[in-house]
């Protein structure tokens, strides 16, 4: 089971209490969208297995949204961030070389 702390109100709380919202970090295209962008942001995912970066929503808590770095292999997670932020905090990408270095970067940066 995943424990993750919540950013905003700083409440560790297992995956019941969570809405998981899928890859942080993407553009979202509505409805509205070409059908080749709207698509693209429905089906195209690369969904490796290792480092991910998602949007939670503490669900049954404070109910905002925040984003998290975990490994879908071991379930370990990394830290949780603002969903304000265009990329992952330096300090959370430095932690995870630590742990990982094999850990190529966010989107190989």
């Amino acid at each position: 089971m995943l424990i993750i702390r919540c950013h905003i109100c700083g409440v560790f709380a297992d995956e019941t209490e969570l809405q998981p919202g899928g890859e942080a970090h993407i553009k979202r295209y509505r409805s509205q969208s070409s059908t080749e962008d709207f698509s693209s942001y429905l089906f195209d995912r690369s969904n490796k297995k290792g480092i991910h970066f998602e949007r939670w929503r503490h669900a049954y808590g404070c109910g905002k949204w925040f984003h998290v770095a975990r490994c879908t292999e071991t379930l370990e997670v990394f830290g949780s961030y603002s969903a304000q932020t265009l990329k992952p905090p330096k300090s959370i990408l430095d932690k995870i070389k630590v742990i990982r270095p094999d850990f190529k970067g966010w989107k190989n940066e």
